[in-house]
């Protein structure tokens, strides 16, 4: 019961941040998204043994997420949460993959080298993923891709599933303390799984659609309605263009790799 009203207050720990005012929530939400999206896409797109290029990219939520005061064990949550499907995807490289790649005077299994990358580059991803939503909300994000050009069912969509999980949290919360307060410290039998699933899922639908009905009587044509959205100012333009120089030159440049050689060349 603690774990899901704790995960339910981690939830509303994002919109909390999202109120904040520091610099980076002044930000235009669109130059935030833009640049978001740069920065998975640029990590996206290295090979499936790369592992040093990655580590400069850690600057891009390092910087955001100081400068917006986010808190970083909220941040170390949330990418734990992700971690098991990051596990699931490369857990059997090492295993696939046998090949050998030399670093000097050793070598070390491909299949651990991928699926290190593959760890990373969740960490990486979901890392500046939280911090976006921290720093902008999940409104603020939706009305950015809406401006953007994304269909407003898609952002529409997106908003409600991000309502409908809070829904979902505080009915389990409610049917697990109720199963705990009736079975006076009894075990949960694997045969009830099923009967709560099913109870859990009744009781969310029937909630959604009260919630549903309530915004219906309030005038809800398929657009929230909230303050007006900030302008597009030359800061944010700063912004965006200046990390997305720093992102496309992280990508073109492998950092680590350059410094290696440059104290080579100091040493020698």
């Amino acid at each position: 019961m603690a774990n899901f009203g704790d995960h339910l207050r981690e939830l509303g720990a994002l919109d909390r941040l999202a109120s904040m005012d520091t610099p980076i929530h002044r930000l235009d939400p669109r130059a935030k998204v833009l640049a978001t999206l740069l920065f998975i896409l640029m990590v996206a797109s290295f090979g499936r043994y790369e592992v040093s290029g990655l580590l400069p990219f850690a600057l891009f939520p390092v910087i955001l997420g100081t400068l917006g005061e986010v808190p970083w064990g909220l941040v170390g949550k949330r990418v734990l949460m992700v971690l098991p499907f990051a596990l699931v995807l490369g857990i059997l490289n090492p295993f696939l993959d046998r090949s050998q790649v030399a670093f000097g005077s050793w070598t070390l299994s491909a299949g651990w080298l991928s699926f290190a990358s593959i760890l990373l580059r969740f960490a990486l991803c979901v890392g500046a993923s939280v911090i976006l939503i921290a720093t902008t909300s999940m409104d603020g994000v939706c009305m950015a891709l809406e401006r953007l050009g994304l269909p407003r069912v898609f952002t529409l969509q997106i908003a409600l599933l991000y309502r409908y999980v809070f829904v979902l949290l505080e009915e389990t919360l409610r049917i697990t303390r109720a199963r705990e307060l009736r079975a006076n410290g009894r075990p949960l039998l694997l045969s009830e799984y099923g009967s709560l699933a099913g109870s859990l899922f009744l009781r969310t639908w029937e909630r959604a659609r009260r919630v549903h009905v309530a915004m219906l009587s309030r005038g809800f044509e398929g657009e929230f309605h909230g303050a007006s959205p900030p302008h597009f100012r030359s800061k944010d333009a700063a912004f965006l263009m200046g990390w997305g120089a720093v992102l496309v030159v992280l990508r073109l440049v492998n950092l680590p790799h350059l410094l290696e050689s440059l104290l080579k060349g100091v040493a020698s």
